[in-house]
Order: structure tokens, then C-alpha cells, then sequence
């Protein structure tokens, strides 16, 4: 079940959200839980025991955490179990495959070669809710949080079903005060329910047009230089507006309910540096990998050629987390390499549109990598991109190129990189400012209109098109 189908718009939600605000607050975190699992379990019911099984671990390691003085080595034995444990679950899923395929390659055979003729299927947002167990285990033994004896809350926070499939990454400590204290009201619920359906058409609207035109471009054998960079600028605005659009969603599922959770994006195309870039973009993830990789690794104070490695092992292991495939370890040692030159150049505090294009393409070729099935695929798009392949297109590739997807491609660019000027202008003929800084959706009748507009819009493209899950649920 995905955000935008017509099960989850038309029977999901509003079943959950009735059945919300029917429960009396004591017991809507287990309201929040039952719905989570029915959610998650919608997909594979097998998997939701995975899911659970992590959850109780992690909920009783916790304790044990909790119980041994701060920094003992009992303390250390139980985060260690938990950790080991954690990466177990997520290695044994996300990576035995890519190991096995691995080792059947340098070996000059394949898996079936070597007896083996199966393949484990990857449980639908298992790198997030990992992420966020591990997160939980890690603060407990810092002290930044006690550990819950609430299971229930625990539990939910885990599978709460906005953010289970795609994130944000959340951590318990920043939520666990809301899961004892919310507050709900009906501005607040028209507040998330804008910013859902903002997000929605994003992903309807923008992201699922030109989907079409990035797929032909890197399904395409040796594609041309037009086709290649078509579709890496396709790519380059499928990604954003679908993986933006899921945080928006999900960002607003909680204000319907009363949860704030951390904004993941920031405009990262406006970006003038790659370092720059990483503070703008799926910021839940880089919050969570300075945290508890880059810090704990020594960070930048350990000298030059340390913070030099530790930054490409952060990326690199950022890319793997992406998947089990060499094509993101390319994309995430990329990224890494060009974090290390801005820093030993200074092109980080770089303002300059000189800048600002630089930046715009370091990240265009970095999604080629991480688009593409194989490494040779992406070679292969990148021999385009520098004309290897010839520069036009051929009539049947011109033919399926359609004027829709060449539209929305435009938009798609003016939108994203004019959005600090369209977000502002949109929040003040949308919303309404307050004194203590926080926004409610304007009750005028102008942004209503634009509002259900836009609803309609991407119900509409719905019903048009075939089902379209979000990009991230792969991960």
C-alpha cells in the first residue's frame, strides 16, 4: 500500500483517522500500532513478524541498557548485542544476495553454479526502521534518553506507518515527549492535510510526467548525448519530487496527528557545494550518519587525512545503505571524494554562481551511478553524456518522447531551483504567520481553491496512469 493510492486516499486513511480521534489518547498509541502493522502487513503479512521481532529486541535490549551503569563494560556487552543484532537482521536481508552474487562472480560462475537457487526478498523499509532501532540502542547507552518502558509507544514509534516505508528517519528522543503529550486541533489537521497534498502532487504531478523519460534514457543501450542527458535531467527531478514528496506526505500524516517530525529537505538543488548539498538534502539521513558514524569515527578532529578518510567511509557506507549493488558505492565513494576536495580546496564556501552550477552537475553524474542496474550501464549513459554515442536521436526514440514529459521537464527545473521564492510566496497566500513563528493554512477562499485544484489534479493523473510506488521503498 502506497500514499498515493486510491486505497490508501479512499479506505486506509479515513478508517485510521476515525478510529484516531475516536480512541481516547491513552490508548491511540495502540491505535497508531494496529494500523501500522495492518499497513506494513498489507504487503507481506510475513514480514510484519520480522518487523515486530526487531522491535521487541530492541525494546528489551534497551532496558538492559538502561539498567547497567552508565559506560560499563555490561553497558557495552548489551549495545554491542543490540547493535550486532540490528545489523544481522538488515545485512542478512539487504546485502547476503549481493554478497553471494559477489563471490559467484569472482569465482567465474553464478549462484546457480554454486548450488544455490535462491534469492532472499528484501522486507519493504527494513534500512529505516533499522536505522531507527539502532539510533534508539545508541542513545540509551549515551544517556540521551531513557529507556522506555512503554512499549506500546515504543512499538508505534517504530512502525508508525507515515514514516515506516520511505522516512524520515526518526530518533525515539525526539519524539518520546510527544508520544505522552500532543497536542491535536483541527488548524493543526488542516496544516498536515496541505502539506499532504502539496506532496502528493509533487509526486503525481512532477515526478511520475517525466518518470517515462529518465526510464527510456537509461533502459536505452549506449543512449545518444540529447537522450542521455534528457534523461539524467528527468532522473535528476524524478528523484526530488518523489522522494520529496513521500517526506511531505509523511511530514504531513503527522501533523494530522499530532507528530512534528524533521524536515528532510531544504531546496538541495539551490546548492552551492556538495558539503552544502548534504545539509539540503535527506537531511534525516545526514543528521543520522554524522551522529552515529562520522563523530563516533573521530570526525574532523583527528587531523586532515582522518577526517579525509572518515568522510569518504561515511559516504561510502551512506551508498551502501542505499543498496547492495556496486553501482552505489560508486555513487556514495562520488560524493565522499568530492566532500574531501571541497574541504582541502575550500570550494565549500564557495557563494559563486560558478559554484552553483558546479555543484548542480557533480550531483547530476553522481545520480547516473545510482540510477543505472549495473556499473556498466552507467558507463554506458556516461558515454552519451560526453557524445561517444552519437548525438541526435532516432525517429523511433523521438516518437516516444512525448511533449507532456518535455513539459513537465521545464517545470519541473523552474520549480525546483526558484523554490525558495515559491515557497515563500506560496506560504504567504496559503498560510498565515503567528507571532511564535509557526504557520496555519490561510481560511481564505483563494488558497482553499488552489488547494482542492491541485487534489483534483492528482486524482485525476491517478486514475490515468498504472500504479507508481515511491522511488526510496527500494531501499
Amino acid at each position: 500500500m502506497v500514499f498515493s493510492s486510491e486505497t490508501f486516499l479512499f479506505l486506509f486513511l479515513p478508517v485510521f483517522l476515525g478510529a484516531y480521534y475516536l480512541t481516547p489518547f491513552r490508548w491511540k498509541s495502540l491505535t497508531i500500532l494496529l494500523f501500522s502493522w495492518g499497513f506494513y502487513g498489507w504487503w507481506r503479512v510475513d514480514f510484519l513478524g520480522l518487523l515486530i521481532g526487531t522491535t521487541l529486541f530492541t525494546y528489551l535490549v534497551g532496558i538492559r541498557i538502561g539498567r547497567a551503569p552508565q559506560g560499563s563494560p555490561q553497558a557495552r556487552l548489551w549495545l554491542a548485542i543490540g547493535v550486532t543484532g540490528c545489523l544481522l537482521v538488515l545485512g542478512t536481508f539487504k546485502y547476503l544476495n549481493f554478497f553471494i552474487d559477489s563471490l559467484a562472480w569472482s569465482l567465474g560462475t553464478t549462484p546457480a553454479g554454486m548450488g544455490i537457487h535462491w534469492r532472499l526478498i528484501l522486507p519493504i523499509g527494513i534500512s529505516f526502521y533499522i536505522f531507527q532501532s539502532l539510533s534508539y540502542l545508541i542513545d540509551v547507552y549515551r544517556r540521551d534518553v531513557p529507556p522506555t518502558t512503554r512499549f506500546l509507544d515504543f512499538a508505534a514509534f517504530i512502525a508508525l506507518f507515515p514514516q515506516l516505508i520511505a522516512g524520515p528517519i526518526l530518533r525515539f528522543k525526539d519524539l518520546a515527549d510527544q508520544f505522552t503529550d500532543r497536542r491535536h486541533s483541527p488548524q493543526l489537521f488542516a496544516d498536515g492535510f496541505a502539506l499532504f497534498l502539496l506532496g502528493l502532487a509533487k509526486k503525481v504531478l512532477l515526478a511520475d510526467t517525466v518518470a517515462p523519460l529518465a526510464d527510456l534514457a537509461f533502459t536505452t543501450p549506449d543512449p545518444s548525448f540529447l537522450l542521455a542527458w534528457l534523461g539524467t535531467a528527468a532522473y535528476t527531478l524524478q528523484l526530488y519530487f518523489d522522494f520529496s514528496g513521500y517526506s511531505d506526505m509523511a511530514c504531513g500524516l503527522g501533523l494530522m496527528i499530532g507528530f512534528r517530525f524533521i524536515n528532510n529537505f531544504d531546496t538541495p538543488y539551490i546548492s552551492r557545494s556538495i558539503t552544502e548539498f548534504w545539509r539540503r538534502w535527506h537531511i534525516s539521513l545526514s543528521v543520522w550518519l554524522r551522529d552515529y558514524l562520522y563523530i563516533p569515527l573521530g570526525g574532523n578532529r583527528l587531523g586532515t587525512t582522518r577526517t579525509y578518510a572518515n568522510l569518504m567511509t561515511v559516504m561510502v557506507l551512506g551508498g551502501l545503505w542505499h543498496g547492495a549493488n556496486w553501482t552505489f558505492l560508486l555513487w556514495g565513494a562520488w560524493h565522499g571524494g568530492w566532500l574531501a576536495l571541497e574541504r582541502a580546496t575550500g570550494l565549500s564556501r564557495d557563494r559563486s554562481a560558478t559554484g552553483l552550477a558546479r555543484t548542480l552537475l557533480v550531483v547530476m553524474l553522481g545520480w547516473v551511478a545510482f540510477r543505472a542496474a549495473t556499473v556498466a550501464d552507467a558507463f554506458g549513459v556516461y558515454a552519451g553524456l560526453a557524445g561517444f554515442n552519437g548525438f541526435g536521436l532516432s525517429p523511433d526514440l523521438a516518437l516516444a518522447i512525448s511533449g507532456e514529459a518535455l513539459l513537465f521537464l521545464g517545470l519541473g527545473f523552474l520549480a525546483a531551483t526558484a523554490e525558495p521564492v515559491m515557497r515563500d510566496n506560496l506560504q504567504r497566500a496559503w498560510f498565515t504567520s503567528h507571532p511564535d513563528g509557526t504557520l496555519s493554512v490561510s481560511r481564505s477562499l483563494l488558497p482553499t481553491l488552489g488547494l482542492a485544484a491541485l487534489a483534483t489534479l492528482s486524482i485525476m493523473k491517478l486514475a490515468e496512469q498504472s500504479f507508481s510506488p515511491f522511488l526510496y521503498f527500494q531501499f
